[in-house]
């Protein structure tokens, strides 16, 4: 099946069951209810439930005394999904249901081993999250703009896939379609893989004298930052999804032993080609990720902005830049080692990237190129 993008038209009425009340349930919970539609909650663990009911993300299940619900959304971690989508399907008669797991070829399997009735069943993968877990740092508007991987099986009704299009539309998600091994091996690349090679990078870390790591800049920030995710639920993900990440690491092997093998005699001939090769593939495999809003790559041009490590300053900087009139693409954020100096790096296109340096520096601003 080929993958297609469209921006979901919502219109979920409801009520609609979340069951689990982590991250992303208690997220869709939040997302849902601001948009008017009720919302029910069940999970396990008492204390996430009334976490999740105190931060008004839904009421718990035990109040929709005996209504019918529209929709069903198992968010349950990877290894139990299939037991829960079951009962829920077992239970609901009349409610499509949705999962919401980081796979689906596996879960979507085991379903229909056990004779479920997959015609109201979808399974979906928002693309999104935080370092973070549980319901205190859901977020209801986690899903906006973001990818939303809808894998339906050849008996899934239209109206169920209908309905699983209208969650991820009214949560404000970009809907994609893909069969479930499709999307498996597409995670295990865009999302597993760069998991793994964070925390195996942050794993060096360890025992690393804190004089050497003060020198740490964006670079070693931005390329563990995922390093910092829940073991026990990465556990589930790996385990599940093994087969697409063995094939994966496979060709990083042979990418680290060819790197070894050159830095072991950089001096010899055509080792320096070969660094510059490794080097340069990554500049067009990096250059090949979409770029803002989805769409085709685009270069941008970036300027750092030396501000003082003070309240206010960084806030005064964007209002500025937005009576200026420019856009940002992007923006990071670093501080000058032992200065009290903070450093903004920002990305804007390229025809304004002159324009922005000279009226900053009107405005008495410090910009490095």
């Amino acid at each position: 099946m080929s993958a297609f993008r469209t921006h979901g038209r919502g219109h979920l009425n409801g009520p609609v069951v979340v069951v689990g009340t982590g991250l992303l349930g208690t997220s869709i919970g939040l997302g849902l209810r601001g948009r008017g539609v009720p919302v029910y909650l069940t999970d396990p663990s008492p204390t996430n439930q009334a976490v999740a009911v105190d931060i008004g993300a839904g009421l718990p299940l035990e109040r929709l005394e005996g209504e019918a619900p529209e929709l069903v959304v198992v968010a349950a971690p990877p290894d139990v999904t299939a037991d829960v989508v079951a009962r829920a399907l077992a239970d609901y008669p009349d409610a499509t249901v949705v999962d919401i797991a980081s796979v689906k070829a596996g879960i979507q399997a085991e379903l229909r081993d056990r004779g479920a009735d997959l015609g109201r069943y979808v399974g979906t993968h928002p693309m999104a999250g935080r370092e973070k877990s549980g319901p205190v740092a859901a977020r209801g508007e986690l899903f906006t703009s973001m990818p939303w991987v809808l894998c339906p099986t050849p008996e899934t009704r239209p109206e169920a896939l209908t309905t699983a299009r209208a969650l991820a539309g009214d949560l404000g998600a970009v809907v994609a379609e893909f069969d479930a091994q499709e999307h498996d091996d597409a995670v295990a690349l865009v999302s597993h893989l760069p998991q793994v090679m964070s925390s195996l990078l942050a794993s060096r870390l360890q025992g690393t004298p804190l004089h050497a790591l003060s020198l740490a800049g964006n670079g070693l920030r931005d390329t563990t930052r995922i390093a910092a995710s829940d073991p026990t639920l990465w556990v589930q993900i790996l385990g599940a999804n093994a087969g697409p990440m063995v094939g994966l690491l496979h060709g990083v092997r042979e990418d680290l032993n060819r790197l070894i093998g050159t830095l072991e005699n950089p001096t010899a001939p055509g080792a320096r080609l070969d660094l510059a090769q490794l080097i340069s593939e990554g500049n067009a495999g990096q250059a090949r990720i979409p770029g803002k809003h989805g769409g085709p790559p685009q270069a941008y041009s970036w300027l750092t902005v030396l501000v003082d490590d003070t309240p206010g300053q960084i806030a005064r900087l964007l209002t500025e830049i937005g009576e200026i009139g420019v856009n940002l693409e992007d923006l990071r954020l670093d501080h000058s080692s032992g200065q009290n100096v903070g450093m903004v790096e920002i990305s804007v296109l390229p025809n304004k990237h002159e324009m922005l340096i000279e009226a900053l520096n009107d405005r008495g601003w410090r910009v490095l190129q």
